[in-house]
């Protein structure tokens, strides 16, 4: 079992202090869940409006999204000369999620949003549990959004599991150039099973016309093997490996660890949504982001260090559980991975590719 949550706390190492990309990302998606809310408030005209962000994780980004979704509320009503409707807000992530953090910060929300812009009747509270089925009543949900969070998937797939011994991905811990077609094709059918299931499950909590905006990481190649699917965990497994050949880690534990990921293109996207039905897809952007993107004003480590801190704040927790590396040697990992990609950059840089994509829920 792996576990999947950001690294608590306000330490060097934690999502709260390694969450810049995370947060453009959120901006980035701005334009297309104005025109979201605005269709909702125009079409539905909701008195009370159930709003859900699914994968909130914990840190400054927590609350961001949400946050921006209320003020957008507020200003669609306010255009279109409507009373602005009681929003129910649900913040979702898995239980191990640091939800106590995010509870602190809503007074402060709260205060802000009646300060600034009059609005009361807000509610927000947390909901634990895993997105991949259902979390929510029927027909209570009229906006749904997330962000950074849908290329997780609900498990690693089941055919990667050792058989006699035998190891499908060996020296990796991801699809790569050299993967096998069994292994491209185990990654994909879990993606198709997990968000056709999302899907279902959404469709049975949102009302009609309700409407969703959801961006993740994916790629814009056909390929699943390209690197901007997939290089981040190409050069993350050499920096194991490398651990492995020099007796620091055990190479069968390597070649058992297969992250629960996948990067999806948008016409893989699209190809659920016209399987499960329930949907229409309104608009799809694709956005690159370089690795080492982000206001890293005074810092003065390395752009290899930059992107090994983001990384480690997301997968420390997932990487401990399955090697069980001690504080030095997990430090040790990343000082290695932070020096592979250093020595990448010299010849080129990277972009994460993410996919925002919108929805409407079928009458």
């Amino acid at each position: 079992m792996y576990v999947l949550h950001m690294n608590v706390g306000e330490g060097e190492t934690s999502y709260a202090k390694n969450s810049l990309i995370q947060k453009k990302i959120i901006y980035v998606g701005s334009s297309m869940m104005e025109a979201a809310i605005f269709n909702i408030l125009l079409e539905v005209k909701p008195k009370s409006m159930g709003v859900a962000d699914l994968g909130c994780s914990s840190g400054p980004n927590a609350l961001t999204a949400i946050s921006r979704i209320i003020h957008m509320v507020d200003a669609a009503s306010q255009k279109m000369g409507l009373p602005v409707p009681e929003i129910r807000v649900s913040l979702n992530d898995l239980p191990g999620n640091d939800f106590n953090g995010v509870f602190k910060s809503l007074p402060e929300l709260y205060n802000n949003l009646k300060d600034d812009y009059g609005i009361e009747d807000c509610y927000v509270w947390g909901v634990p549990g895993s997105f991949y089925g259902r979390l929510f009543p029927g027909h209570s949900l009229h906006f749904v959004h997330s962000s950074s969070s849908l290329h997780w998937l609900s498990q690693v797939p089941l055919d990667l599991n050792p058989r006699v011994g035998t190891h499908l991905n060996k020296d990796k811990i991801y699809i790569s150039k050299s993967s096998s077609m069994s292994v491209i094709k185990a990654y994909q059918q879990q993606f198709q099973d997990d968000f056709s299931l999302f899907l279902r499950s959404r469709a049975k909590e949102m009302v009609s016309k309700g409407r969703m905006v959801l961006s993740f990481m994916g790629r814009r190649s056909p390929n699943p093997c390209a690197d901007e699917a997939c290089y981040q965990w190409e050069l993350l497994a050499r920096a194991l490996m490398s651990l492995a050949l020099d007796g620091l880690v055990e190479k069968e534990k390597i070649d058992s660890f297969n992250a629960p990921y996948y990067a999806p293109s948008p016409e893989e996207v699209k190809c659920q949504v016209e399987k499960e039905g329930s949907f229409v897809v309104v608009d799809v952007k694709s956005f690159g982001i370089e690795w080492d993107d982000g206001d890293w004003t005074n810092c003065k480590i390395s752009s290899g260090n930059r992107v090994a801190k983001t990384i480690r704040a997301v997968v420390e927790p997932m990487l401990e559980n399955h090697f069980h590396l001690g504080v030095e040697m997990m430090d040790e990992l990343f000082r290695r991975y932070a020096k592979i990609i250093d020595d990448c950059f010299l010849e080129t840089k990277f972009k994460y590719i993410n996919l925002i994509i919108s929805f409407v829920r079928k009458d």
